[in-house]
């Protein structure tokens, strides 16, 4: 109870001095000399936004493999450019559109913001990656980015008997992609995989950046649900690490001292929140736990605890 107080109050006494980090900016940075390309899906709890904080880290390890053992929606894979990439998720459907995005897709199905069309697609989607058994298939990677683009705030959710049940959006206009072949070069040199975060292979010298569903309620966004024991497995997985490491989730009590009582040493930094139940665009308060780096000094903007605070 002391030490969540003592959590409370440091956190406090940095919103009341006005320390936390805002969206830092990419100035002074070790930029890509490779075409930079924006998500191709829209994608909840997005970290485009920590891209720049993230890139001082980076500088320094370009040379390295990067690893994400939870890729998600990739905005900090293509934010940062790596030469080299092992991109793992447990959700097939996602990996599935990256791995066919890698052979530079050209969309084939019909596209429209239309709800009879979205129901349509989402039942032949489906049908395909579970009777059908072709969840490796083109066509099941076209559906996953039209129902991305065209369902409710871009949400990623499967019921128990993993189906997918987003229901269809509200967007005025939609601008769909048909032509993937830009992707083709960048993702030629990354390595896409499926799984459980502690099957990914880890060499002692790669980069490691985690992005874990929030420690919120809401935790399925594939068949799985990712819960607190999850959160624990993962942060000790991490921990192991001998490499750099680094790590972004919602600064709740339990993560901010799981992390601590690890050896994390931890950035607080306030988030964009862009998807809401209630309406609500407060920033969330993140925490970026890291292991084995150097903390950026020159031009940050954020303030940090270490395990011994």
């Amino acid at each position: 109870m002391y030490k969540k107080y003592c959590v409370r109050r440091v956190l406090l006494n940095f919103f009341k001095k006005g320390l936390l980090a805002e969206m830092p900016t990419a100035s002074g940075t070790q930029q890509s000399t490779r075409k930079t390309l924006n998500p191709p899906l829209k994608w909840a709890g997005g970290k485009r936004w920590l891209v720049p904080h993230l890139r001082r880290y980076w500088g320094k390890h370009s040379h390295r493999t990067l690893v994400e053992p939870l890729c998600g929606g990739l905005a900090v894979s293509l934010g940062l450019m790596p030469s080299r990439a092992v991109l793992n998720d447990i959700n097939p459907h996602l990996i599935n559109f990256y791995r066919w995005l890698k052979q530079g897709l050209q969309t084939t199905i019909s596209m429209e913001n239309d709800e009879e069309l979205y129901y349509g697609h989402r039942s032949r989607f489906n049908a395909l990656t579970g009777p059908l058994g072709k969840i490796d298939s083109q066509e099941a990677a076209e559906l996953f980015y039209y129902l991305n683009r065209t369902g409710y705030n871009g949400l990623c959710r499967f019921n128990q008997k993993g189906e997918f049940n987003v229901p269809f959006g509200t967007y005025k206009n939609i601008n769909y992609v048909q032509d993937f072949s830009p992707y083709k070069d960048v993702f030629s040199s990354w390595e896409f995989t499926t799984g459980c975060f502690q099957d990914v292979k880890l060499g002692p010298a790669d980069f490691v950046y985690a992005d874990p569903p929030y420690d919120v309620e809401f935790t399925q966004y594939a068949k799985e649900v990712f819960g607190w024991d999850d959160q624990v497995r993962l942060a000790q997985w991490l921990a192991e690490h001998p490499g750099p490491v680094a790590l972004s989730n919602q600064a709740t009590d339990r993560i901010v001292e799981l992390y601590q009582d690890l050896g994390f040493q931890l950035t607080f930094l306030k988030a964009p929140r862009r998807i809401s139940c209630t309406g609500d665009r407060t920033p969330v308060m993140e925490v970026l736990a890291t292991r084995n780096l150097e903390i950026p000094r020159k031009g940050a903007a954020s303030s940090s605890i270490s395990s011994s605070s």
